[in-house]
């Protein structure tokens, strides 16, 4: 079994910067992708950004130049650092993985519990 906990969020005005972490824990042999999901108020949960195992990265239009995602292999960790935020940031930001562990040679996707981001004055 794999555990993903994020950590970082809270409330921070518009036109401010928070980092976002995510660890992942337990028999893990290896992570493929990994990413950052969020869910607005009252809304869907949609894709903010993802990285490969190789550092390749994606990002939803709505977010591109201001967020940034990178990972730490050695610490099965991603991290999610958002510059520029506006009031429409605000949600509950899940990070996700797939993940393989020693037990088993599937990957599994994994999510995390959430972590709730308000951007507000």
């Amino acid at each position: 079994q794999v555990q993903l906990v994020e950590s970082g969020g809270g409330l921070v005005q518009p036109g401010g910067s928070l980092g976002l972490s995510c660890a992942a824990s337990g028999s893990i042999f290896s992570i493929n992708a990994m990413g950052w999901y969020r869910q607005p108020p009252e809304k869907q949960r949609e894709l903010v950004a993802s990285i490969t195992s190789g550092g390749s990265t994606y990002y939803a239009d709505s977010v591109k130049g201001r967020f940034t995602i990178s990972r730490d292999n050695a610490k099965n960790t991603v991290y999610l650092q958002m510059n520029s935020l506006k009031p429409e940031d605000t949600a509950v930001y899940y990070c996700d993985a797939d993940a393989r562990t020693y037990r088993s040679s599937t990957y599994y996707h994994y999510w995390g519990k959430g972590t709730l981001v308000t951007v507000s004055s």
